[in-house]
């Protein structure tokens, strides 16, 4: 028996996370340097309540639209309030809109998927005739007529943006299913006797919810800009709550006269955040999904 000496065991774990990022980076490099960013981007919105310097509501009236300085890095806004700590603190709204509104999202489009994409029929043409109806009509504009009817507060930016994303997840499933229902495990399952609830969320699900995962991450920056444009437009999360679309909103009225930092910070902070969200997005369609891996040899 041979034996295994004490060093390589302790260096066999230390290395074995870094091994299997440079194992995933060279089957998705997109994926790697997406998720890099996402998590970067979900660590501060967990430790941002430690690491701000100043409250992000705080207002100091002697220091109004002061620039980036040592004691104010991305300088203060037309309020007062320090725009470094509230481009940080505001990282906490883009994930507690965007995680909710996706998660409500798949509740309502994967069992809408399963059931239509099993069953066809009148219900599956309604479904898709629906679908197809809403995702004609302009969502920004959709959703800024619905927040501003419902009004101005966290849940219902939330419920609108995903209620009104419900159909990509629905047509992801259903399509999945299209393909999946003759196959012969699904066959077996019918006749062995299983009932159609277990066939859909035992048997099918987990296999056709595979495009849906992988939608997650993109229909998530979906969530992100959506949130930033009803806050530019002055129908999303109430001011002065930090939020990057406000805060750019903001600063567009004192670009012209010299402020750049104002908005560009919390631009650049959307920006690249969409950016790793979208890449994230992409790479998972890479690893999760066979046909395009192939075409992409």
């Amino acid at each position: 028996m041979t034996a295994v000496s004490l060093p390589d065991i302790a260096a066999a774990p230390r290395f074995s996370l870094w091994n299997r990022l440079k194992g995933l980076s060279h089957r998705s490099a997109t994926a790697v340097i997406g998720g890099i960013i996402v998590a970067i981007f979900g660590l501060l919105s967990i430790v941002a309540p430690w690491i701000v310097p100043y409250d992000p509501i705080l207002p100091f009236t002697d220091k109004l639209l002061a620039p980036p300085s040592a004691e104010h890095w991305f300088g203060t806004d037309g309020n007062g309030m320090d725009v470094f700590s509230r481009v940080i603190y505001a990282t906490r709204y883009a994930f507690g809109i965007a995680i909710p509104a996706v998660l409500l999202s798949l509740a309502i489009g994967v069992p809408i998927g399963l059931w239509t994409g099993y069953r066809g029929g009148w219900a599956d043409e309604v479904t898709l005739r629906f679908s197809d109806a809403l995702r004609v009509f302009p969502l920004i504009i959709l959703s800024l007529a619905v927040v501003a009817a419902a009004g101005q507060s966290l849940i219902n930016v939330v419920l609108v943006i995903g209620i009104l994303d419900a159909p990509v997840f629905v047509r992801v499933v259903r399509a999945e299913v299209l393909q999946l229902r003759n196959s012969t495990f699904v066959e077996a399952a019918v006749a062995t006797g299983n009932p159609v609830r277990r066939i859909l969320f035992v048997h099918l699900m987990l296999n056709a919810t595979k495009g849906a995962m992988a939608q997650v991450a993109v229909r998530a920056a979906w969530a992100v800009r959506i949130t930033a444009t009803l806050a530019f437009f002055g129908v999303g999360i109430e001011v002065p709550t930090p939020e990057w679309g406000s805060m750019i909103r903001q600063g567009a009225e004192f670009m012209a006269t010299g402020q750049w930092w104002v908005g560009i910070f919390p631009g650049i902070a959307l920006i690249v955040m969409v950016l790793g969200l979208n890449m994230l997005g992409d790479g998972l369609q890479d690893l999760l999904d066979p046909r395009r891996r192939a075409s992409a040899r």
